[in-house]
């Protein structure tokens, strides 16, 4: 039996007015996803445990059998095991973004844009290493990442702040979160970054071009190493993970999965869908599980833009659930096929949000009913719920 789980990250929504009250997973051409939803059972998941924020962290670790209450100590963590990064017990990881911050006067800073412009990666490793040469001191140390994603080591203890994931305050006043910082052992090193960032040649190119300039950092998400079981030592199966993102990788790494590095994976709209579909094919022949990220929806709805999370959703469709879709069709051989999200990421709001998640659980040799349904929120209402992730995969895995 071959297991694949595919997750449009961020893909559900709330009704929207220029929809005529429908989502956008209502409204774009999902003729794929929605042949699987009615072939496959449709339920519900509750991602996001009571008392958690709605982050992809937390998510993504159900949607891969995980109780976040029993594993989950901050993002950061999972970003490091990702990147290779091996954390001391004194050590402590940050996600370090790129940002665009602006102040148009003294009692106001706004967040500009949380990913710096989706600055490129190539564009983001030179920041980073001016800031490794000259703004980090003896106790930090940065690790470069994928675009507006870094990771930021802080070796003791960094003091009292309130960190906030930057993609929640878009468009808003975040001057009492950046004091914050001022009361932390981080402060002179987001000092420095800041002026070193205004001045570097990457960011005047950037401004010439009329593109948003990578102007500070902002750390959050922090935490030290988990203690997590394998999925080959709790359930007996081994596993592929297939993600541009690091979040996700590292999520893999403590799973004790196999990570496929797709060339061209971005974690945007320009991401290598193909490769990713293709990856996911292959590794299905000798993996018993399959899990295969696309990012894109979710920034679509950071940005807010309704144009551009149709296009996600649709692309995640027609390139990604379409072709592997026919191709484990084709195999021959038995499968069970998963289509959901980890969180909903509303236009009305630009951020997560804790709503329970639909799942269309479809198994080729047609052991779950079939639904008869289109995929999406509203169908899902009134469908059984999984209270956790373990429940999930106790399903998914079920003989």
């Amino acid at each position: 039996m071959r297991y694949v789980i595919l997750v449009g990250d961020g893909m559900g929504d709330l009704p929207i007015p220029e929809l005529q009250g429908k989502t956008p997973l209502q409204a774009a051409n999902i003729s794929t996803m929605d042949d699987i939803c009615r072939q496959g059972e449709l339920l519900r998941l509750q991602t996001v445990p009571n008392g958690y924020p709605p982050g992809s962290d937390v998510a993504n670790l159900s949607l891969m059998g995980y109780l976040p209450e029993e594993v989950y100590t901050g993002r950061s963590p999972l970003e490091a095991a990702a990147m290779g990064v091996t954390l001391a017990e004194d050590e402590i990881a940050f996600r370090c973004n790129l940002v665009t911050l602006g102040q148009t006067d003294p009692e106001a800073l706004t967040m500009v844009d949380f990913s710096g412009g989706h600055i490129t990666t190539e564009e983001a490793s030179e920041l980073i290493s001016a800031l490794n040469q000259e703004a980090a001191f003896e106790a930090i140390r940065l690790y470069p990442g994928v675009s507006y994603r870094h990771l930021l080591v802080f070796k003791g203890e960094p003091g009292a702040m309130n960190t906030v994931p930057p993609h929640d305050y878009i468009g808003q006043n975040i001057l009492g979160f950046w004091q914050d910082y001022e009361n932390s052992a981080l402060w002179e090193f987001i000092n420095k970054a800041e002026d070193i960032l205004a001045q570097h040649p990457v960011n005047q190119k950037r401004i010439a071009e009329g593109k948003q300039p990578a102007n500070n950092v902002w750390l959050w998400g922090e935490g030290k190493t988990p203690s997590m079981r394998t999925h080959s030592a709790t359930y007996g199966i081994n596993g592929a993970l297939i993600s541009a993102v690091d979040l996700l990788k590292g999520i893999g790494v403590y799973a004790g999965m196999d990570i496929i590095n797709v060339p061209g994976a971005t974690g945007y709209l320009d991401t290598n869908y193909e490769g990713k579909a293709q990856a996911a094919l292959e590794n299905s022949k000798d993996h018993d599980l399959v899990f295969v990220h696309v990012e894109a929806p979710d920034e679509a709805g950071h940005e807010g833009s309704l144009e551009k999370k149709i296009q996600a959703i649709e692309d995640f469709d027609s390139r990604i659930a379409k072709p592997i879709f026919q191709g484990l069709k084709e195999s021959g051989e038995p499968f069970r096929l998963v289509v959901t999200m980890d969180h909903f990421t509303p236009l009305s709001i630009r951020t997560h949000s804790l709503h329970a998640v639909p799942v269309c659980m479809c198994d080729s040799q047609g052991e779950w009913p079939a639904s008869g349904l289109t995929f999406d929120e509203e169908n899902s209402l009134d469908r059984p719920l999984m209270e956790n992730g373990a429940l999930f995969f106790d399903k998914l895995l079920s003989k």
